[in-house]
């Protein structure tokens, strides 16, 4: 429940001066920024500008670091839209659908869909975590590595469903990617291989690996055109168009509100976030559409599924640090840094406490959706024009910034070498129909799905099965993922019947 009072005192901390919001504006265009960049996390970002905050008051620092969270979940999904290209591994799904749609000159409308679907999601984050977040706290202090298995393994089902030709491709492909995690050291300290590179020892880099293979392939495949959309009349930025594409959002509701869920629960779960929400979202959004054929072709509630699982697991993840102190992933971690250079400890006595404090941060990431929703217009106007630069300019300059951005993540060759090898394996495996998606879905979760495999063994004694009867929360999400992956589609086959024998 709100506390009323400590409502109140929130919003006094809020606008009693406009100083809080001096920084949000600055926050959100850098987010935006960054995200759109190809190897510049949004993580990164908010290490980059840490330091500024160390001069400001805890709620002013906690107001500029989430306002470049908050940039930097939507200029992610800008990029997949437009180029293929996901700022991170949270926009992965949105290129699915979003980029495809570009291609067909529907970019205004991808780009709609993707800041109204974005605004909402976080929005609906935000607001459970205002109703929610001690019920939520105590939730997350029940996950487990077992519960964190069902959850990555719900994920990595969506490779089975990447490939409309055949699934036997898509497996293949999805199987080709978990074998590729498996390169260098094992969580448990063994090494398998690392190809006589001593710069595996740690495994594939995944970021360049994920731009090389979406970003760097497509670049590669499309020498030989003159621009990404090929009819110049539908080259234009529209304003117009890019609000039709947002209101359209509003006819998936079910779409709109599944996703904002699914990505505000499993975003709150720490380690998996926002990689697995958008994925999952996307999923069952194909499976519970009446033509899942459309997926992958320019479906526009692909890019809602995904877009708003993808906002709303930022209000998922800040659950777990204010309420247990513990960082849900790389951006919270920064934010975790502020936490300790203000002397402020998140938890249940910083809930107690400080409650205004608590609902102050959560407002203030409210207003800043809204901001987004303007800023965010405002600046499709001079991102949208990547679509009038003729080819033989852009895919040279992006090649150079992928590499470039390969070598910012790593510090080494490495990364350029990761965005190369992987361009060439993106080219071939599209010139012969697989799912490059499900390779990078496989690489992505793999090591996460060994990790938790490895802990839950070591608990469970080497019984998980008898372990997951003593967890019902683990026992509660296996039993939904069971009926969703098998029920649904059943549901779906036997309605089809049912309507061919009406009509014989």
């Amino acid at each position: 429940m709100i506390d009323q009072f400590a409502l109140s005192q929130a919003l006094d901390l809020l606008f009693s001066s406009f100083t809080p919001w001096l920084w949000v504006i600055p926050g959100l265009l850098i987010g935006l920024v960054f995200g759109s960049i190809p190897g510049l996390q949004i993580s990164m970002a908010m290490a980059v500008f840490l330091p500024v905050t160390f001069s400001m008051d805890f709620l002013q620092a906690m107001l500029f670091l989430t306002s470049i969270f908050t940039g930097g979940a939507y200029g992610g999904g800008v990029t997949a839209i437009l180029m293929n290209i996901p700022g991170s591994s949270s926009s992965i799904a949105t290129a699915f659908d979003g980029y495809p749609m570009a291609r067909q000159g529907k970019h205004n409308e991808a780009l709609g869909l993707g800041l109204a679907a974005s605004v909402v999601g976080a929005f609906v984050g935000y607001i459970l975590l205002m109703l929610l977040i001690q019920p939520l706290a105590a939730f997350v202090l029940k996950i487990g590595p077992l519960e964190m298995v069902v959850v990555v393994l719900w994920g990595l089902t969506l490779i089975a469903t990447l490939n409309d030709s055949s699934m036997a491709k898509g497996l293949l492909a999805g199987f080709f990617g978990l074998m590729l995690s498996q390169i260098g050291m094992s969580t448990t300290g063994v090494m398998r291989t690392s190809v006589g590179m001593p710069y595996l020892i740690d495994g594939l880099p995944v970021v360049p690996a994920m731009i090389g293979i979406f970003a760097a392939a497509e670049l590669l495949r499309l020498r030989g055109e003159t621009y990404l959309v090929q009819n110049e009349a539908q080259r234009d930025i529209s304003f117009g168009r890019i609000l039709k594409g947002a209101g359209e959002t509003f006819k998936y509701p079910g779409v709109l509100i599944r996703g904002s869920l699914l990505g505000a629960v499993i975003g709150a779960i720490p380690g998996v976030g926002s990689s697995v929400a958008n994925l999952v979202s996307y999923g069952e959004a194909k499976r519970t559409s009446k033509t899942p054929e459309r997926f992958g072709k320019g479906a526009p509630e692909g890019v809602v599924a995904a877009e708003s699982a993808n906002s709303s697991s930022e209000g998922g993840s800040m659950t777990a640090l204010l309420a247990l102190g513990i960082p849900g992933g790389a951006a919270t971690a920064v934010l975790l840094a502020a936490f300790s250079f203000h002397n402020i400890i998140g938890g249940p006595s910083f809930i107690r406490n400080q409650t205004d404090v608590v609902y102050s941060i959560i407002l203030g990431n409210l207003g800043q959706v809204l901001l987004l929703a303007v800023l965010g217009l405002l600046s499709l106007r001079l991102l949208g024009l990547v679509v009038r630069v003729p080819l033989s300019y852009l895919v040279p300059s992006v090649l150079a910034m992928c590499a470039w951005g390969g070598y910012g993540i790593t510090g080494t060759i490495a990364g350029p070498l990761t965005v190369a090898g992987f361009a060439a394996l993106g080219w071939l495996m599209r010139r012969n129909n697989y799912p490059v998606a499900a390779t990078v879905i496989g690489l992505l979760l793999g090591r996460m799905m060994e990790g938790e495999l490895v802990r839950t063994m070591q608990i469970s004694g080497g019984n998980p099965l008898r372990y997951m009867l003593e967890r019902p929360i683990a026992l509660v999400l296996f039993i939904i993922m069971l009926l969703v992956l098998v029920g649904a589609p059943a549901l779906k086959a036997l309605k089809r019947r049912r309507q061919a024998r009406a009509e014989v």
